[in-house]
């Protein structure tokens, strides 16, 4: 079996970069078989995408290096800043208006994972789309496999 991996790299700087980001990520998923099959999984993936690049331009006062990779089996987001400083789930009041990125990732991916670096840190989501054959459907009970590399779950 011939294993077809695509990918693309952006940088995206702190001013107007998530914008540009989600818009981005868009244009690139749609050249895959399966995004137009599974909206729910796009919409997943460019929603944790403009919560990473958040994260890099309000916490991490950086651009941030995005890199989507699709290698037949999963979409693979990661989302580089210059602050080695790893993310942390908040309870956020249900009037705040921010505290909420990690948790949004933690519940949208298949995996995700974070890894500090020699200059910043990187934060990984996967996510694996239904398959076109429409026997799997998308919805909260399905996505159950979701967890934190290191989580005791």
């Amino acid at each position: 079996m011939t294993v077809k991996a695509m990918g693309w790299a952006h940088s995206f700087p702190v001013s107007g970069g998530v914008r540009a980001g989600r818009r981005w990520t868009q244009e690139h998923l749609a050249s895959l078989p399966w995004a137009a099959q599974d909206p729910e999984t796009v919409d997943a993936i460019v929603l944790t995408v403009s919560e990473l690049l958040t994260n890099a331009h309000v916490h991490a006062h950086s651009d941030a290096q995005l890199v989507l990779t699709w290698d037949g089996d999963c979409l693979h987001i990661n989302v580089h800043d210059e602050d080695p400083t790893l993310p942390r789930p908040r309870d956020a009041d249900n009037d705040a208006v921010s505290g909420r990125g990690v948790s949004i990732v933690q519940a949208l991916a298949d995996t995700w994972s974070m890894q500090c670096q020699q200059h910043g840190k990187t934060v990984t989501a996967c996510f694996r789309p239904a398959r076109s054959t429409g026997s799997q459907d998308r919805d909260e009970d399905s996505r159950g496999g979701k967890h934190h590399e290191g989580d005791e779950r």
